[in-house]
């Protein structure tokens, strides 16, 4: 977007290039996909996240078997580790998941 804006403002290709630090060729791309696809293409577009293992359904149920606590998936003791909460969601939905990525999944509960 920065180096429409210099166009607009008529600078040069090469001087927009050397401004941007990046090469003639690139300008050239980016104002061909403006041309083509319009001004709001050349925005910056984050790249999706990880598609998740499980369904939205699966993802529902999760804090009610939380709530059954650990000894209900055959662990001794009530508590919860991130270990066993990977444990269990491949017990109960075949997903399987670090257990570094089930302390996320549990923050996200809080």
């Amino acid at each position: 977007m920065q180096a429409w804006k210099l166009h607009k403002k008529g600078w040069k290709q090469k001087d927009i290039a050397e401004a941007l630090g990046v090469t003639e060729d690139a300008v050239s791309q980016w104002f061909k996909k403006a041309r083509e696809q319009g001004v709001e293409a050349l925005k910056h577009k984050s790249p999706p996240g990880a598609i998740p293992k499980w369904s939205k359904e699966q993802q529902a149920q999760f804090p009610a078997l939380l709530e059954q606590g650990a000894e209900a998936f055959g662990f001794r003791g009530q508590v919860w580790t991130t270990a066993r909460v990977a444990q269990m969601i491949q017990q109960q939905f075949g997903v399987k998941y670090h257990p570094a990525h089930c302390s996320l999944l549990l923050r996200h509960l809080k």
